[in-house]
């Protein structure tokens, strides 16, 4: 084969490769929504807890690239799961620099609360993230309120079970400043499980100076587009260390959900979206499977 006609052919080949790879993140992948199964160890988990399901759903981005089709699989995906408990880790909607055609944000707010309200079959909390907050953190957590969810602004429940306690903690936004979890564990007994649900994973660091066993978060997208053997190119602030699956912290474990929506540039690369169920069980079984 002469010199031109192998570098045309090469030539070919890789624009072949790089517009299949542009189908699969621009078409394809994005709406490949995948059911990521974990199991994690916790020390002192009451035996009424062992066995215990949760459901992480975040970073719906709902707009002009995720809209109700998108949410409603997400939904239906968690439910067939059958959980025992639902946790959203914010990013409701997008902030008006990542809409294409100018300011949007808090009106998608009402519409994504209409989808998210036949998660009520379960118990079920929710945190806001940065998208949120830099819209309007009151509109998107009155819009969720108003469909029965409940979301925790530097908060604290207990989940009780044949006698025995839980608690969830809500911290709200790190990256907007509206975080206290000092007021959020504000009578939690230090001794109990404590699960933190916020929406920026690398605020571990500091959720692991506290007696906490679990962090559940979103934001980083698991950086929407991953490299075989190099990672994520673009990570956003607070969602660079742990970004994705499960993390050891010190005696903290971090689990970073993928999302399911997407912020500009729309695409997703060896990076599906993702809806996870958390299987909690004692310390004496693996952390993670």
């Amino acid at each position: 084969m002469d010199r031109r006609r192998f570098l045309k052919q090469a030539l070919l080949g890789a624009v072949g490769v790089g517009a299949a790879v542009s189908v699969d993140g621009l078409l394809l992948e994005p709406h490949s929504l995948v059911a990521e199964h974990v199991t994690i160890g916790l020390r002192n988990l009451p035996e009424a807890f062992h066995g215990f399901r949760i459901a992480v759903l975040g970073d719906l981005h709902f707009g002009p690239y995720v809209g109700k089709t998108q949410v409603e699989r997400g939904v239906r995906l968690a439910l067939s799961l059958e959980p025992d408990l639902t946790i959203l880790t914010g990013d409701f909607v997008s902030h008006p620099l990542f809409e294409p055609n100018g300011p949007a944000g808090a009106r998608h707010a009402e519409p994504c609360a209409e989808v998210l309200q036949q998660l009520n079959r379960s118990s079920l909390f929710a945190v806001l993230g940065n998208h949120d907050h830099w819209n309007d953190p009151d509109i998107v957590a009155d819009a969720l309120h108003g469909h029965g969810l409940q979301v925790l602004r530097n908060q604290s429940v207990p989940l009780e079970r044949d006698g025995q306690r839980i608690w969830i903690v809500g911290v709200d936004d790190v990256y907007a400043g509206a975080n206290d979890i000092d007021k959020a564990l504000r009578g939690v007994p230090s001794t109990e499980t404590k699960i933190v649900a916020v929406h920026e994973p690398d605020f571990a660091d500091h959720v692991a100076r506290y007696p906490i066993d679990l962090q559940i978060s979103g934001h980083s997208h698991g950086g929407q587009v991953r490299i075989p053997g190099y990672g994520a190119p673009v990570l956003p602030h607070l969602g660079r260390k742990y970004s994705m699956g499960l993390n050891q912290v010190g005696g903290l474990q971090v689990y970073t959900n993928r999302g399911i929506g997407v912020v500009t540039p729309p695409v997703r690369f060896n990076c599906p979206p993702e809806v996870t169920l958390i299987t909690l069980v004692g310390r004496t079984t693996p952390s993670a499977v």
